[in-house]
């Protein structure tokens, strides 16, 4: 696979491989707890899931906290959609896609999208999706001296930092709270020994409470975005390889 700068309002990275068709486009949202992580510190995660669904993959480079507090990383976000559709891209050919703080940033941007009479995207993928910035769920709590990624005071903190003193509960911060009616088919990830676990069982039924085809798997005993440990764990490779089929499935080519 091949990873070449790429124009998308902010610095993005364009990785493709010879498997990949131009039909097929997904737009990566890296996590890092909107402070830290890039196209290249994700580069090999990103590469792996467009393989397996034999598409093209755009990493954006945007901005992080503190900063570049909310809402810069979403804006960033929607240019850059603006920016792929734009340049040819059949908005039906792309999937939305990201992990931790990036899984909850697709849903923001998915929000936005609609909110502004936007083309939808075909779908989305949310992987260990980080949505609810008041740290509300049980599994913070349950799942904490099991998780061995993730912390509550990390957590707290990297809220504090991309929050910039607005709501937690602000719709397009912890998307868990927004209107999600008229989103596009979704597949969640989440690890049966993570924190975050609780996030995506109620992102997941609040989707479908708005009329979303909503899917979570939940993988016990693994931990959070165990998809970037391919090269170790075959359920890594497992979780990638379902998410490539998941996507086919939805292009249908």
């Amino acid at each position: 696979w091949s990873a070449t700068p790429f124009a998308l309002g902010r610095p993005a990275e364009h990785l493709r491989g010879p498997s990949a068709a131009i039909t097929r486009a997904i737009l990566y949202l890296h996590g890092g707890g909107f402070t830290f992580g890039s196209p290249k510190s994700h580069r090999a995660l990103a590469a792996q899931l467009g393989h397996a669904a034999q598409a093209e993959v755009f990493a954006l480079d945007y901005r992080l906290a503190p900063e570049h507090p909310f809402p810069a990383a979403l804006e960033d976000a929607v240019e850059a959609y603006r920016a792929l559709i734009g340049s040819g891209q059949d908005p039906k050919s792309i999937v939305l896609m990201g992990d931790s703080a990036g899984g909850g940033l697709v849903f923001a941007l998915a929000v936005t999208l609609r909110t502004r009479g936007l083309p939808m995207p075909l779908g989305i993928v949310a992987i260990c999706p980080w949505v609810d910035l008041t740290l509300s769920g049980d599994s913070l709590r349950f799942k904490a001296e099991i998780d061995p990624s993730l912390g509550t005071g990390a957590l707290k903190e990297m809220a504090r930092l991309y929050l910039g003193g607005a709501d937690p509960r602000t719709p397009l911060a912890s998307p868990l709270f927004a209107d999600l009616a008229g989103l596009p088919p979704t597949l969640i990830h989440v690890g049966g020994d993570e924190m975050l676990m609780s996030d995506a069982e109620r992102m997941t039924s609040a989707a479908r409470a708005a009329g979303v085809d909503a899917t979570v798997e939940i993988w016990p005993g693994l931990f959070h975005v165990w998809h970037a440990h391919f090269a170790e764990i075959e359920e890594g490779r497992e979780a990638i390889s379902e998410i490539g089929a998941w996507m086919k499935r939805r292009w249908k080519t």
